[in-house]
């Protein structure tokens, strides 16, 4: 063989060996879930496999989405694109001309793409999305059983647990305990004993929603088991990223929804062998923005000058100062609201006058918990801070110490001390919206006049007969 010819076929070994070494990448979404495990300090949490997971890599505690409903989420997740920029920003709109999945990048790269489930990405194309939409891992809750083929290598594999669901925590006691068969009695939340946030009324049907969400959460710890259970049974633990996260807050009134903390910071917990050093406490700003320049950058794959985040793995270049959040239409309930956080103060724009924060959802509605808040909304009895929720005036700015006001119930925009701060969060609001351009500023009805967005249809969004809800 010529000199030449072999140091050719040398070198396209060596670049097909490296390639086949990149990391394997399983992406498991917990739905309606936020940062309520034992490892970010939870009461009420009995999640062993997510802090198991957390002491064997690192835990984000400050990991946010871009919006606090699924879709919207999604979709900028998939597209490494804020939805405002290309009109996906009112839940369930359809866009026209979306950007593509950042998996079609992956594909072409060599990565065996496995997405079996939920999409719902307003839009954007999935019909290159994945090589197999076929689930891969059995996360039923059976015990892990016969083992599916192992994929593929290098994978990109994605799973997505609804037992978290919104629909789920409002469920009957008859489904509830069939969507916690694998609990055992020790895993029990009694609701005389957890805890409330203090915008929450404190009765029976309120409890019994709550224990029901730490319950669920319970539920996906044992999927997150069966998933790592899955690939040291196939040998793929050494040479894979695995990352646990949700698509926002806890699927319950002013949390899920809502533009601030509860409804858009999330849980994040990643293991990677030799890459992130065990028991590690992330506090830079990790977002669901940035997944997409992560996961192509992993693959070795140039980020689109598009995209809108940055690699944050195995650590950041630089890190990031601020995070994003909005809310548009949530179904068929309008609001306007763009939001801006800090390492510690949320500033939040309310830009729908006379628009309360709690809106009139008829999903959302349905829940137990919402019907409380409106029982004793109508006899007069919610106290100030629960009163918040249901107020028309709220004021055009908002501003919040998370620090010392983690639930985000004491507005200090009128205090002069943090004047200083507000003009700040406010330039900076500024500064990202006109990042987005100017579809970041339209109403649904001038997006489908122009083309961006499909008609909107009317939305009842009304639990099915299936789901049971308790009277």
């Amino acid at each position: 063989m010529k000199p030449l010819l072999a140091a050719l076929l040398f070198t396209l070994l060596a670049s097909a060996v490296a390639a086949d070494r990149r990391p394997n990448i399983v992406l498991v979404v917990a739905e309606d879930m936020g940062p309520d495990t034992g490892a970010y300090g939870c009461k009420d949490a009995i999640t062993p496999n997510m802090d198991r997971l957390s002491k064997e890599g690192a835990l984000f505690t400050r990991a946010f989405t871009h919006c606090g409903v699924c879709a919207p989420s999604r979709s900028g997740m998939i597209t490494g694109q804020y939805p405002l920029k290309y009109g996906a920003q009112n839940m369930r709109s359809i866009v026209v001309k979306p950007p593509r999945p950042f998996t079609e990048k992956l594909r072409a790269s060599g990565y065996h793409v496995m997405w079996p489930g939920k999409t719902d990405f307003q839009g954007v194309s999935e019909k290159k999305l994945a090589d197999d939409k076929n689930l891969w891992v059995n996360y039923s809750l059976q015990p892990l059983g016969k083992l599916t083929a192992k994929p593929k290598e290098p994978f990109f594999a994605y799973i997505n647990d609804t037992v978290s669901h919104e629909s789920q925590v409002r469920a009957s006691d008859e489904e509830h305990a069939k969507n916690t068969t694998a609990l055992k009695p020790s895993d029990r939340r009694d609701p005389a004993k957890v805890e409330l946030p203090p915008f929450y009324p404190d009765t029976p049907s309120v409890r019994r929603e709550v224990a029901h969400y730490h319950e669920l959460v319970t539920a996906v710890d044992y999927t997150l088991g069966r998933v790592l259970d899955w690939l040291k049974a196939h040998d793929l633990e050494k040479n894979t990223i695995v990352i646990f996260t949700g698509d926002h807050g806890r699927g319950m009134p002013r949390f899920k929804r809502s533009p601030k903390d509860t409804g858009t910071r999330v849980p994040l917990i990643i293991r990677w062998p030799d890459q992130l050093p065990p028991g590690t406490v992330r506090e830079d700003f990790a977002s669901w923005i940035d997944f997409a320049p992560t996961f192509l950058t992993l693959a070795g794959v140039p980020v689109p000058p598009e995209f809108d985040g940055h690699c944050f793995l195995p650590k950041a270049a630089q890190p990031t100062k601020y995070v994003y959040s909005f809310r548009d239409f949530m179904d068929e309930s309008f609001d306007k609201v763009r939001s801006v956080r800090d390492a510690r103060y949320r500033y939040v724009r309310n830009l729908g006058p006379g628009v309360n924060e709690a809106g009139e959802v008829a999903y959302q509605e349905a829940g137990q918990t919402m019907h409380e808040l409106r029982r004793v909304q109508a006899e007069g009895k919610l106290t100030p801070i629960q009163a918040l929720y249901f107020d028309p005036n709220r004021p055009k700015e908002q501003l919040y110490d998370t620090q010392s006001d983690p639930w985000e119930v004491k507005d200090l925009a009128g205090d002069p001390a943090h004047a200083a701060k507000l003009a700040e969060l406010r330039a900076e609001c500024d500064a990202w919206l006109a990042r987005c351009g100017p579809l970041a500023d339209m109403h649904a009805d001038e997006l489908v006049q122009r083309g961006i967005i499909l008609p909107r249809k009317p939305v009842s969004q009304k639990p099915s007969k299936k789901e049971k809800v308790p009277k």
